[in-house]
C-alpha cells in the first residue's frame, strides 16, 4: 500500500494494515516510520549517502562530521543548509578549506544502509581509526542511571508511535535527560544528539549518553572521537566495542534496564 505522511516533518506515515489478534483479523490504520536518503555534501562535494529519519539534520551533519573526525573542533564547521527534495535530502556543509583538502583525499561516497556500523569506510584503516583517550568526565550514580532510563520511556514520541526508531538520550547527573534525538539508525541519533550538544555549546564532558540499542563499536568510537567519556545502552555490547573501550577510557555500560545493569569498561565513573 502507498504511504501517506501525516505531519510536516514526515517522520511517520499511515499505512492501511490488517493487524491479526487471537485469531481475529482486523483492517485497520497503523504508522511506520519514515527513512530518506540524506546525502551529505561538502563544498559541493559528495561525500557519503546515509539512510535516516528525515529530522534534525543539521544536528545530524554537525554531528556526523564531528564523531567521523572529518574535522577536529566544532568551529571548523562554517556553515549547515538542508535542502529538502520529494524523494531525497542533500545536507550541504562548509568546513573550513584545510579539513576540506584533507577530506577530499579520504574522500567517500558509499551508500549507508539503516543499521550499518561502518558504513562509507574504504579501508579497514579508517574504519577501525584510534581514537583518544576521553577526559575524567562525570560521576554517575546507578540511582540516577536508572532514573533516567525510566524517564527516556516517555521522550521517544516518533518510537512511541512506530515502535521502530533508536533514542540517543543526554543525560546530566543531578538533573535528568536534557535532549533525546530519534533515527531509524543507532549512529545517526547518536550523531544528531553530538550536533545538538555541540550547536547548544554544551560541554561533552559534562554528562553521558544513553542510548536504546545495543552498545555496537561505531557508538563507543564516536563518542571517544568527541570526547563524552560515558555510554550506557539498554541492550548488549560487542566485544569489538568494549575493547575500544577500555583503550579510549570509557564507562561502558550495557544491558541498563530498569532493575539491572553491567558495566563492560572503566566503572570508576559509576558509583552504587
Amino acid at each position: 500500500m502507498s504511504a501517506r505522511p501525516t505531519e510536516a516533518a514526515a517522520v511517520s506515515s499511515e499505512v492501511i494494515v490488517d493487524r491479526w489478534s487471537r485469531g481475529a483479523t482486523e483492517h485497520t490504520v497503523d504508522q511506520v516510520a519514515e527513512e530518506l536518503p540524506v546525502a551529505l555534501v561538502y563544498h559541493d562535494t559528495p561525500h557519503v549517502v546515509m539512510l535516516a529519519t528525515p529530522a534534525d539534520l543539521e544536528d545530524f551533519a554537525t554531528g556526523f562530521t564531528l564523531s567521523e573526525a572529518l574535522v577536529a573542533r566544532p568551529e571548523e564547521i562554517r556553515g549547515v543548509e538542508v535542502r529538502r527534495g520529494a524523494a531525497s535530502i542533500d545536507v550541504h556543509v562548509t568546513v573550513a578549506w584545510e579539513r576540506f583538502t584533507a577530506l577530499l583525499q579520504r574522500r567517500r561516497n558509499l551508500t549507508g544502509r539503516t543499521g550499518c556500523g561502518l558504513c562509507g569506510a574504504e579501508t579497514a584503516a579508517d574504519a577501525i581509526r584510534e581514537t583518544p583517550v576521553v577526559p575524567p568526565g562525570v560521576a554517575v550514580t546507578s540511582a540516577g542511571l536508572h532514573e533516567a532510563i525510566e524517564e527516556l520511556g516517555g521522550l521517544q514520541p516518533i518510537n512511541a508511535r512506530t515502535g521502530s526508531v533508536h533514542a540517543a538520550a543526554w543525560v546530566v547527573p543531578g538533573e535528568g535527560i536534557r535532549l533525546v534525538r530519534e533515527d531509524v539508525g543507532r549512529h545517526n541519533a547518536l550523531d544528531k544528539a553530538i550536533g545538538a550538544l555541540v550547536r547548544g555549546g554544551h560541554d561533552l564532558a559534562s554528562g553521558y549518553m544513553l542510548m536504546t540499542s545495543r552498545a555496537s563499536y561505531e557508538l563507543v568510537q564516536k563518542c571517544a572521537t568527541v570526547g563524552i567519556p560515558f555510554l550506557a545502552a539498554l541492550s548488549a555490547p560487542t566485544a569489538f566495542a568494549v575493547r575500544l573501550a577500555e583503550r579510549s577510557g570509557i564507562t561502558l555500560v550495557a544491558f541498563a534496564r530498569r532493575d539491572r545493569h553491567v558495566v563492560y569498561a572503566h566503572p570508576q565513573r559509576l558509583k552504587s
